[in-house]
C-alpha cells in the first residue's frame, strides 16, 4: 500500500513528517522523533547504570541526520545517496554540556552505527573528506539538519561523575585510559545497535513478536545437585573426585569477580562448572550464562551433555560457525524461530559458543558482531580449557574478561586441568586489582587422577616408532605435522585410522565413530585387553586435532615432542577411565624434524621438563613450564593489545584493529570438497552465481596452506567460481581416508 504524505513549503522546501521508516507493507510511517526517542529508551534499559546517561543521549542523536532535507527525499522513492551517521557524529561533537570524552566516545558510535566504529584517523585527515576515518567524516559538508534541536530533547549530563568513572583504575596510565575507553565504546556501541535494530524490527514486523529462549536457573541446579548426589563414592578415586568438587562448591560462596577452577582430567570439571555457574547467577540474579569451549568441535559434545541434563527446564543457545538453526532438526519450528533470532544477541539464558566468536564480538567494530556484547553483562562467562586462550592475542583475552567482570558486573570461571598462572597474568595484564579467587586450593589428591607414566624416548625413526606402537592392543600417535600423519599411516599394517585437517569435516566425524566402535568391540571381544592378535590391534595417527574434547581411550600414546599443555592433553586420550594402575606416555622426537622443534619455544621447554622431571604431570612441573613460556613470550603477549596501535584517545584505530584481529591463523584456507551428491549440489550453487548455503558447506571443508592452495590452483585442481569459496574440481586428489592429496591419484606411486 503506498503512503501519501503532506509537504509543506516555507523558505525552501520542508517535507512532513520527518520519516525514519516506512513499512513497506502497510504504508505505515515511524517519524525520526518517535523512533530516536524508543531507541534512546531501550539503549538506555540495556546499559549498565555507570552508562545509561551516555547511552541515552547517543540513542536520541543517532539518527539526527534523517532531519536532512535530501534523506526525506530519498525515503519517499528519490534514487540518491545520503549520508546521515555523520551528521549523527557531529550533533554529538557540537553538543553543549557534555565533556569532551563523552562526546568523542558519541561520536564514534554514531558515526559507525551502520558502516562499523571507524579509526580515529590522524591529524591531516581533516583534509580528507572522502576519507573514511572519525576525523575525515566529522569534515564533511552536510545540508541543515538542525531542526533535531527542536524536536529532540536531551538530558544534562554528570559531566564529573562520568569522567570519574572513566579514569578509574586507570592510575593516571595513558595505556590503561586507551583500553578502557576503547572497550566502553564499543559497548555503548553495542548498546546503541541493537536497540537501533530491535526498534525498527518492531516498526517493520509482520505477524507475532518471536518468544525469547527460556531457562529455570533452580531448577537446573537441582538436577545437578540430583545428578552429583547420585554418584557411587567406592574407590579411593571416586572419593577423591567427591572431596575435591565438595572444596569447589565450598569456596564458591566467596564473591568474586574471576574464579580459577583447576581440575584434573577425569575429576568431573564440566559437571562442577555448571553447578558452579548456576549457583553463583542464581545469588547474583545473573541474566545468563556464557559456555566458552575453544574449539567448534567440542560444542556438539558439551551441547549434547547439558541438552540430555536440563532438558525442558533450559532452552540453550549454541552459536558457532558450524552450526545453523535454520538446519536443525531437533526441536520445534517455535524453538527454532526464537533461537534464531537469539543468536543475532545472545539474548538467552545459557548460551554455548567458541572462543573465536566470543572474543570476535568484544573486539570487532561492525554491528553483526558488537550486538551481542552488552548481553555479556550481568552473566556467568565459563571459559573451558581456558590455557588454550592464544599467546598472541593472550592481554586483550585476559583485558576482555577483566573489563567485562568489573564494568559489565559479571563474573568469570577459569576451567582447565593444566592451570597457568591466571591470576599473575590477569593482575599484569589487565586489571591490577581484579577481585581473583582459587576455588581449589588443596591439590594434595591431584595424583590420585594421574592415570599415566610420561617416558621421553628421544628421536626415533618412523619404522622404529611403527614397531614400538604394535606391541600394544590400542594405540594414538600425534604428530605436529600433517604430511607426517600421513606418511605414517601408509607405513602401517592392521586396523588403522588417520585424521588430520587434510580431511573434510564429514570424514573426520565418520572416522572418529568407527575409531570409538572398533575400540569398544575390541574391549567386548579381550575384556583385559591381553593376547590381543596383531590383526585386531588398532592404531589411530593423528595431529593435535584429537587433542581436546575427543572422548576416547587408548592402551597406550606416542605423543611428537611439543608443549607441555599438548603433551598432557594427548595424555588425556590415554587410560582416560582409569581402568589400569598406569598407562604409558611415550614422547619422542620425530627423526628429520628435530630442527623445526629446536626453534620451538614451547616444545624446548618441554624438552628440558621431560629429562628434569620424573613426572611432568606434577603441578610444580606445569607451574615452571608456563613461568618460562609467559616470561619468554612477554612481547609477544602484549603486541596486539589496542594501545598498542594508537598515541591517544582520537585516533584509536576500531576498524584497522578488528580486521586484524585473528585468533585463527590466516595463512590456512578453507577448501569445499564435494564428496558425495549434497556437496555437488551445494557446490553447484556456487558456479550459478548463488552465495550457496554456506553453513551446510561447513562438512565439506578441510584445511590446507595458502602455498598448498596456490599449487593446487596452479594445477587446475581448485576453482572458486567467482564467490571467494575454493571448491575441489577434481576428486582424484582427495582420499577419503588421508584427505587432500596435491597430486592426483593417476600419479601416485605407493
Amino acid at each position: 500500500m503506498a503512503a501519501t504524505f503532506n509537504l509543506r513549503i516555507k523558505g525552501g522546501i520542508s517535507l512532513e513528517p520527518y520519516i525514519a521508516h516506512i513499512n513497506e507493507s502497510t504504508g505505515a510511517v515511524q517519524t525520526v522523533k518517535e523512533h530516536s526517542e524508543n531507541t534512546a529508551r531501550l539503549c538506555r534499559e540495556y546499559a549498565v547504570p555507570e552508562l545509561k546517561e551516555i547511552c541515552y543521549i547517543t540513542g536520541m542523536l543517532h539518527d539526527a541526520g534523517k532531519y536532512q532535507e535530501s534523506f526525506q527525499k530519498r525515503i519517499r522513492g528519490a534514487q540518491i545517496r545520503v549520508e546521515h551517521s555523520g551528521c549523527g557524529a557531529r550533533a554529538a561533537s557540537e553538543a553543549e554540556g557534555y565533556p569532551a570524552l563523552m562526546r568523542l566516545m558519541m561520536e564514534y558510535c554514531i558515526a559507525g552505527h551502520h558502516s562499523g566504529i571507524p579509526d580515529g584517523g590522524v591529524a591531516g585527515d581533516e583534509a580528507e573528506s572522502e576519507g573514511t576515518s572519525l576525523r575525515s567524516r566529522l569534515a564533511r559538508t552536510f545540508e541543515d539538519f538542525s531542526l533535531y534541536q527542536k524536536e529532540l530533547a536531551f538530558p544534562p549530563a554528570e559531566a564529573g561523575k562520568f569522567i570519574s568513572y572513566l579514569a578509574g583504575d586507570c592510575d593516571r596510565k595513558p595505556d590503561r585510559l586507551v583500553d578502557k575507553f576503547a572497550f566502553l565504546t564499543r559497548y555503548v556501541f553495542s548498546c546503541l545497535v541493537d536497540a537501533d535494530s530491535e526498534d525498527t524490527a518492531e516498526f517493520c514486523r509482520e505477524g507475532e513478536l518471536p518468544r525469547k529462549l527460556s531457562g529455570d536457573f533452580e531448577a537446573c541446579l537441582k538436577k545437578v545437585d540430583q545428578r552429583l548426589q547420585g554418584f557411587v563414592c567406592r574407590t579411593r578415586l571416586q572419593r577423591a573426585r567427591a572431596l575435591l568438587q565438595k572444596q569447589a562448591f565450598e569456596n564458591i560462596g566467596q564473591d568474586g569477580e574471576i574464579y580459577l577452577l583447576n581440575m584434573p582430567t577425569g575429576s568431573g570439571k564440566t559437571l562442577a562448572s555448571a553447578k558452579i555457574a548456576l549457583e553463583r547467577a542464581i545469588k547474583g540474579n545473573k541474566r545468563r550464562i556464557l559456555y566458552i569451549i575453544p574449539y567448534n568441535s567440542i560444542i556438539d559434545q558439551t551441547a549434547e551433555v547439558f541438552g540430555e541434563l536440563f532438558g525442558e527446564d533450559l532452552e540453550i543457545l549454541r552459536h558457532q560457525s558450524t552450526f545453523s538453526y535454520e538446519e536443525e532438526v531437533n526441536g520445534s519450528e517455535d524453538y527454532r524461530k526464537a533461537a534464531k533470532t537469539a543468536a543475532e544477541n545472545w539474548d538467552a539464558p545459557f548460551v554455548i559458543t567458541t572462543a573465536v566468536q566470543f572474543f570476535e564480538s568484544v573486539y570487532g567494530n561492525k554491528r553483526g558482531k558488537l550486538r551481542k556484547l552488552h548481553n555479556m553483562a550481568d552473566s556467568i562467562l565459563i571459559f573451558d580449557e581456558a590455557h588454550l586462550m592464544p599467546q598472541p592475542y593472550l592481554q586483550p583475552c585476559l583485558q576482555a574478561v577483566a573489563f567485562i567482570t568489573r564494568y559489565l558486573h559479571s563474573e568469570a570461571v577459569f576451567l582447565t586441568a593444566t592451570m597457568p598462572d591466571f591470576e599473575g597474568l590477569l593482575r599484569k595484564y589487565a586489571l591490577p586489582d581484579s577481585r581473583i579467587l582459587r576455588l581449589i586450593r588443596d591439590t594434595s589428591s591431584f595424583k590420585l587422577f594421574q592415570k599415566c607414566s610420561y617416558r621421553y624416548l628421544g628421536e626415533l625413526g618412523r619404522e622404529s616408532l611403527l614397531q614400538r606402537s604394535s606391541r600394544y592392543p590400542s594405540s594414538l600417535i600425534i604428530v605436529n605435522r600433517k604430511d607426517s600423519a600421513r606418511a605414517l599411516y601408509r607405513d602401517l599394517g592392521g586396523r588403522k585410522y588417520h585424521l588430520s585437517t587434510y580431511m573434510t569435516v564429514c570424514d573426520r566425524k565418520r572416522v572418529l565413530k568407527e575409531i570409538r566402535e572398533e575400540l569398544q568391540r575390541l574391549e567386548q571381544d579381550y575384556p583385559e585387553l591381553q593376547g590381543v592378535p596383531r590383526e585386531r590391534q588398532i592404531t589411530i595417527v593423528s595431529t593435535s586435532l584429537i587433542e581436546a574434547g575427543v572422548d576416547l581411550d587408548v592402551y597406550t600414546v606416542f605423543r611428537e615432542r611439543s608443549g607441555l599443555d599438548s603433551i598432557l592433553q594427548a595424555g588425556g586420550r590415554c587410560n582416560r577411565e582409569g581402568k589400569r594402575e598406569r598407562g604409558e606416555v611415550y614422547v619422542f622426537d620425530l627423526e628429520g624434524d628435530g630442527g623445526r622443534m629446536a626453534v620451538d619455544p614451547k616444545s624446548s621447554l618441554a624438552k628440558g621438563l621431560l629429562e628434569s622431571y620424573e613426572d611432568v604431570s606434577e603441578l610444580s612441573c606445569i607451574e615452571e613450564y608456563y613461568e618460562k613460556l609467559f616470561s619468554m613470550k612477554e612481547e609477544e603477549i602484549q603486541k596486539n593489545t589496542m594501545h598498542q596501535n594508537c598515541s591517544d584517545l582520537y585516533s584509536i584505530p576500531f576498524r584497522s584493529y578488528a580486521e586484524r584481529f585473528e585468533l585463527i591463523d590466516s595463512r590456512t584456507v578453507s577448501l569445499v570438497v564435494p564428496q558425495d551428491e549434497e556437496g555437488k549440489e551445494l557446490v553447484e550453487e556456487l558456479k550459478a552465481g548463488r552465495a550457496g548455503n554456506i553453513r551446510r558447506l561447513q562438512g565439506y571443508l578441510c584445511t590446507v596452506k595458502q602455498k598448498e592452495l596456490e599449487d593446487l590452483i596452479r594445477q587446475r585442481a581448485v576453482r572458486d567460481y567467482g564467490t571467494g569459496i575454493y571448491c575441489l574440481e577434481n576428486m582424484d586428489y582427495y582420499d577419503r581416508e588421508t584427505g587432500i592429496t596435491f597430486e592426483p591419484k593417476d600419479y601416485f606411486v605407493s
